[in-house]
């Protein structure tokens, strides 16, 4: 029996680059044959992937030598909104006030006021702690959705999805593999719920057409009519909901 080959690593180097106001982070992959850039909206960072070879003075060159393309894709980017007392964060598409109201042995981390004209998000515990408490418990809310939307979705379509796991991915907003486990972004919890459900479907169908053929469009629209109106939604807002969260230390 052939013995598996060992994968290989990524090893991560951090890069100062004058006159730009953003993180770059060089990452050597044995597998890259060339050097490649991208910008992280979940980070807002400048990522490049290189040979394993390759020199950190090269990376900064290749970064400087593409320095407007890099400005302009994070000038781009919407003003990063920190998870902070008195914010607002949209949750399921409505709008709500973050509050942290310190320490507090009694009641749940989060809880959700709404007797006023805007929902406020209370979470307790010390300040230091309040930003992941507050991420901590939209990934929940996000789980308990798509859990329930994708079981809806796999049931009206006669499919079976393994299982679900949550994922803050810049590049998409959801993904199936071949053994059935679909992967979603947490900020789905940040949109209203028809762009949730929409993406749930979405990948649900990829169970029975591992593609984007017209027969995994039908199989999309048979339980998500509307379908074209969430696609450009998430084109058109999906990048704002990126800014939410951002560390900005």
């Amino acid at each position: 029996m052939p013995r598996a080959r060992p994968k290989r690593k990524t090893m991560i180097r951090e890069l100062a680059l004058e006159g730009l106001d953003a993180p770059v982070e060089v990452r050597y992959h044995g597998a890259a044959r060339r050097l490649t850039l991208r910008v992280s909206p979940t980070r807002r960072a400048v990522i490049v992937t290189v040979p394993s070879r390759c020199r950190l003075d090269e990376a900064g060159v290749f970064v400087s030598r593409h320095i407007d393309w890099v400005r302009a894709r994070l000038g781009d980017m919407p003003v990063a909104i920190p998870f902070a007392d008195g914010v607002i964060v949209p949750v399921r598409g409505k709008r709500h006030l973050v509050r942290f109201t310190g320490p507090c042995r009694t009641g749940s981390v989060v809880r959700v006021d709404d007797s006023g004209e805007m929902p406020v998000l209370l979470v307790k515990g010390r300040i230091e702690h309040a930003p992941r408490r507050l991420k901590d418990w939209l990934v929940e809310q996000a789980r308990l959705d798509l859990e329930d939307r994708v079981a809806y979705h796999a049931a009206e379509l006669g499919l079976r999805a393994k299982r679900i796991s949550l994922r803050d991915q810049a590049s998409r907003w959801g993904s199936c593999s071949s053994t059935g486990l679909l992967s979603f972004s947490w900020r789905l919890v940040l949109a209203p719920r028809r762009i949730l459900d929409y993406v749930a479907a979405h990948e649900v169908a990829h169970l029975a057409e591992m593609n984007h053929g017209p027969r995994f469009w039908a199989l999309v629209e048979q339980t998500v009519p509307d379908l074209r109106e969430a696609k450009a939604w998430l084109h058109q807002h999906g990048l704002e909901l990126h800014r939410y969260g951002v560390t900005l230390d």
